[in-house]
């Protein structure tokens, strides 16, 4: 068994005179001010097309070469167009961006794989498998469901962002750094209200052998270097165990891994015997159908959800519009 302590997945700390190509692209994403998630897809994907081209060395990237790789990946490798979206968008910030050179008008072949309409759940479905969740999981599954989050969204959330007197929880480490409120059901107050009792004794005993301390992002960890051990910052579904900090390599308390929440989803899919390829995200995409079923406007799920575009939010028309319609099949009707 190994005696290895679990790192923290965190950003970790880049000499900032490395000429390493991977190094400095690191650091110019980070002064550009995106997302950890962001930083690791385009580095994952520049990644593969440096692989996938052979390069050895930097001199050797070709914009030519990028029609060659996106077409590749959308017709001989079959991804999807959200796939390919995502690796055009790396690619481009790679080359215009960071390398300073003009892509010009790229021209290749697109996916042909539509984008899917998401799975949505019906509310007993959704009950069915919240039930069969139990302890801190059950109460994640539920803002899942009843707060439209995302799944990093939620074990990111922190003790200051339950605002439980005005019933609101603030996102304030959503998409792209992208802060919003959202809705606060008033179901989970009770269970939110004994969450934070669970922290605030956990973050006393951590304090009692010397053990206390949270991750703190860099900018913050600089301008207010004793938030960490103050309860308002604290995780509100904090880990069992301690992790270590790669910057620092001091070993602190972080969040409940994701992973963890998508495999009590699953348990609890198979039990109910729903026979559906549940995620995490299907809740937010539940959350969604049943606020357009509500007659909530787009405009205002889009704010709710996080959107940057309405057209994202538009794709839950397609889920509710046929149910919602008054359409009644042939094979429904009564003869004579």
């Amino acid at each position: 068994m190994s005696n290895l302590k679990p790192v923290i997945d965190i950003r970790s700390t880049i000499e900032p005179t490395s000429t390493s190509l991977k190094d400095r692209y690191r650091l110019f994403i980070r002064s550009r001010g995106l997302a950890y998630a962001t930083e690791k897809t385009y580095c994952q994907w520049a990644g593969r097309f440096i692989r996938h081209m052979k390069y050895t060395s930097e001199d050797d990237l070709c914009v030519d070469h990028i029609n060659y790789f996106l077409s590749n990946l959308g017709n001989a490798r079959g991804c999807s167009i959200n796939t390919q979206k995502t690796a055009l968008n790396a690619l481009v910030f790679l080359f215009r961006e960071f390398l300073r050179i003009d892509i010009g008008q790229l021209s290749f072949q697109h996916a042909s794989k539509p984008r899917k309409i998401p799975i949505v759940l019906s509310t007993d479905e959704a009950h069915l498998i919240i039930n069969g969740i139990s302890g801190r999981k059950n109460l994640i599954v539920k803002m899942l469901y009843g707060c439209g989050l995302r799944i990093t969204e939620t074990v990111n959330l922190r003790v200051k962002d339950v605002d439980i007197k005005n019933g609101g929880l603030l996102v304030m480490e959503g998409k792209g750094y992208k802060s919003r409120r959202t809705l606060l059901p008033k179901s989970l107050l009770p269970a939110l209200t004994q969450q934070i009792e669970f922290v605030q004794n956990q973050f006393k005993a951590d304090e009692a052998i010397g053990m206390a301390g949270v991750f703190m992002p860099d900018a913050l960890s600089r301008k207010m270097p004793k938030a960490q051990y103050e309860l308002a910052w604290q995780y509100l579904f904090p880990a069992d165990h301690y992790s270590v900090d790669p910057r620092t390599g001091v070993e602190r308390r972080h969040h409940l891994g994701a992973q963890q929440i998508q495999r009590a989803i699953k348990q609890a899919t198979q039990k109910a015997k729903i026979h559906k390829r549940v995620t995490c995200h299907t809740f937010r995409h539940s959350f969604a159908t049943e606020l357009l079923k509500q007659g909530t406007d787009l405009r205002t799920i889009q704010e709710l959800l996080g959107h940057s575009s309405i057209e994202t939010t538009q794709i839950y028309t397609h889920v509710v519009g046929i149910n919602n319609r008054g359409i009644v099949s042939p094979v429904d009707l009564k003869s004579g």
